[in-house]
């Protein structure tokens, strides 16, 4: 039986799609064989999410401490408040 590699999507699809598959299950509908396909894709789904977020957390974190300082600088084309 040939793996198919499925893309993991940017955060918000990825979560959308979790959710979607999450009450496929949830329903009961599905054979055990699809359900454990859906099941991997789910954990590859969490775990691309999970990733996303800690990405997410250390860019914060970055921001914050620069210097040691807690301290936030405008990004590129933020405009400085007057």
């Amino acid at each position: 039986m040939a793996k198919r590699s499925q893309k993991i999507p940017d955060f918000e699809t990825a979560l959308s799609e979790l959710e979607e598959l999450v009450e496929r299950m949830e329903q009961g509908d599905l054979s055990l064989d699809e359900s454990l396909k859906q099941f991997e894709r789910g954990v590859q789904l969490t775990r691309s999410c999970q990733k996303a977020l800690k990405e997410a957390e250390q860019k914060v974190q970055v921001l914050m401490d620069k210097n040691g300082q807690q301290s936030l600088e405008p990004l590129d084309g933020d405009i400085e408040p007057s």
